[in-house]
């Protein structure tokens, strides 16, 4: 496993990366001086990410944004002082583990597996969210065909499925290109 630090304090890094290495992971990255957050990530694509702050601000979230935008990471962060309004934010970034550590290092081990357990868990409903979104979408695009082949030919529904479903049989393509194309020629905005 390679993870990417981020801390701007290096006694509180070194620590990190000592628990870090007890641990059996020996790829430890630091981003380069002056490198942003989404360099470092596309520099060193890590497994997760570990962004230490001792005085979070909201500023400093702009990069696990980008990063998380872009392609997401399981990001673990550790900040020094409670402030819920700000977890919330950390979280809505595209942070995994949100832990209040204050003054004491804690034990990083089961924080990074737990924080990429959760991010897997995560990726996956986004997966299926999406998959469920597209379709959602293909299912009215095949409804409005039908309802276009209904009305120009006087067709009932279930003539018209069936047209649908023999022109993409015969074609070799999918019902909801069939649709589409229909939609097209009439003139009609997909």
């Amino acid at each position: 496993m390679k993870i990417l630090l981020v801390d701007d304090n290096q006694a509180r890094a070194d620590a990190v990366m000592d628990q870090l290495k007890g641990a059996g992971i020996t790829i430890i990255v630091l981003p380069q001086t002056g490198e942003s957050l989404a360099e470092a990530v596309i520099r060193h694509a890590p497994d997760v990410v570990i962004v230490d702050m001792s005085r979070p601000d909201r500023d400093s979230l702009d990069g696990i944004r980008e990063v998380s935008s872009h392609t997401p990471y399981p990001i673990v962060m550790f900040v020094d002082e409670d402030d819920v309004g700000f977890m919330e934010e950390a979280i809505d970034a595209g942070v995994s583990s949100y832990n209040i550590v204050g003054s004491a290092v804690p034990d990083v081990k089961p924080i990074v597996k737990a924080a990429v357990a959760i991010f897997k868990r995560y990726q996956s409903l986004a997966g299926k969210l999406q998959r469920a979104e597209a379709t959602l979408k293909e299912r009215a695009v095949i409804q409005r065909a039908k309802t276009l082949l209904m009305k120009q030919h006087k067709m009932l529904e279930p003539q018209a499925h069936r047209w649908m479903r023999r022109q993409a049989m015969n074609s070799g393509r999918r019902m909801v290109d069939i649709a589409a194309e229909l939609l097209k020629e009439s003139g009609e905005p997909l």
